[in-house]
């Protein structure tokens, strides 16, 4: 029987400060916290970005927190003072710079990535609408995939909210699945949440910062609103944001319905009052928090097959899935003005997040497999070679590099 260490410190190596108000990512992060904090974990959060005005104080649920420096042997001394017994990197940037360093620090430590979503799937997607054709799979081995494969066999365990890109790493990358794992965002409906007759117009809600947020935003009010606009005329669609820069604020056109609204200081309050989300994605990678948040509010949603990717399973979507401009617009029209086919899309929602994102169905499978990995540690890298490998080289190569940009700041 697993006896869990005395050693209950976890320590989380952020990208950014949590912003769970402006993005997925940002709630993701509470989550995990939350997870750790549950199985009696002290944690400690740290970053070498800025503490900007939407982060999230995580010191507020006992959480310690620290601003780190980048090349600097100051890190060093600290995580071998704090020692903790699982070190959780968000996003494979983070494990690159700080991952050496840990190894040598304390090589004992169970290593964790948070993945969010693969960025060489995103990147690569988004170059394929940038160039106006279809994408390929084979355009997912790029320099970044590189470092990004990398990464993941480097840490222990990696974590992914997508199904579909658990399959992609074993099946194109040749990942072994014992060193990844699905844990998706989790969520379930409001208690309270209006009918049809009390909600109206569109909506979309994403961080403009977010590339393929934007996107979906330009594409929304150039192409889609215009042809929606012409169907449903007394309908409204307001686009809500946070980090609206002159770009964004120029698509802003009252005399066609179309608001441009900044950021939302309560998003659940503005989903749940509206009749029908809007999220024409077209590229992309993870799960997409926007529409959980609408089945969550019970709020039907359009959206594409990547918006959708992964999301539902064998189960109906709340609303439809719609790849052409006309599809989609006739898709919108029909759920706006169908209130029997509105409700039977609620439903859908509520089915999906009772199904497939309640944490309860996670929570405890994730445990058992953190402890086990603790009592096995040594095994499981013998058995991930190449990652050992790849640490080895990786602590000989990126160990100098950063000792020398460290040494050029000094001066």
């Amino acid at each position: 029987m697993y006896i869990m260490p005395k050693n209950k410190r976890l320590l989380i190596v952020g990208f950014v400060w949590p912003e769970p108000k402006s993005s997925a990512a940002g709630k993701r992060m509470l989550q995990l916290i939350e997870l750790f904090q549950e199985e009696g974990y002290v944690i400690t959060f740290v970053s070498s970005a800025q503490n900007i005005e939407f982060s999230e104080d995580v010191s507020i649920y006992g959480v310690t927190t620290k601003n780190i420096e980048l090349n600097s042997s100051t890190f060093d001394d600290f995580v071998k003072v704090l020692n903790p017994k699982i070190v959780l990197f968000d996003r494979f940037m983070v494990e690159e710079q700080f991952g050496w360093r840990v190894s040598k620090s304390c090589p004992n430590a169970l290593k964790i990535l948070d993945t969010e979503d693969l960025h060489c799937l995103r990147q690569a997607r988004q170059l394929a609408i940038k160039e106006n054709r279809d994408f390929f799979l084979e355009e997912l081995f790029s320099d970044v995939a590189k470092r990004e494969i990398a990464s993941i066999l480097r840490c222990d365990l990696s974590l992914l909210v997508s199904e579909f890109e658990m399959e992609l790493l074993q099946n194109q990358f040749k990942i072994s699945k014992d060193i990844l794992y699905y844990l998706p965002i989790f969520d379930e409906k409001l208690n309270t949440i209006p009918t049809y007759s009390d909600r109206e117009d569109f909506i979309f809600i994403g961080n403009f910062l977010h590339e393929p947020n934007w996107d979906c935003v330009k594409y929304l009010a150039k192409v889609i609103w215009p042809l929606l606009h012409l169907k449903l005329p007394d309908s409204k669609l307001f686009i809500y944001g946070a980090y609206s820069s002159q770009k964004v604020l120029e698509l802003h056109k009252p005399k066609q319905n179309l608001y441009i609204m900044g950021r939302a200081e309560n998003s659940e309050n503005i989903v749940k009052k509206a009749k029908v989300v809007l999220a024409p994605i077209r590229f992309g990678a993870g799960i997409k928090g926007k529409l959980l948040e609408a089945m969550k509010c019970g709020t039907p949603c359009v959206t594409s097959s990547i918006g959708a990717e992964a999301m539902k399973g064998n189960l109906n979507w709340n609303g439809y899935i719609m790849d052409t401009p006309n599809e989609f617009v006739n898709a919108a029209v029909s759920l706006y003005k169908e209130e029997n086919l509105w409700n039977q899309c609620q439903k859908n929602g509520f089915a999906i997040l009772e199904k497939r994102y309640k944490k309860s169905l996670f929570k405890k499978y994730f445990m058992d497999l953190v402890n086990y990995n603790l009592e096995n540690l040594k095994q499981l890298r013998n058995e991930n070679f190449i990652g050992s490998i790849l640490q080895h080289h990786t602590l000989s190569s990126t160990k100098y590099l950063s000792k020398w940009i460290e040494e050029k700041n000094k001066k």
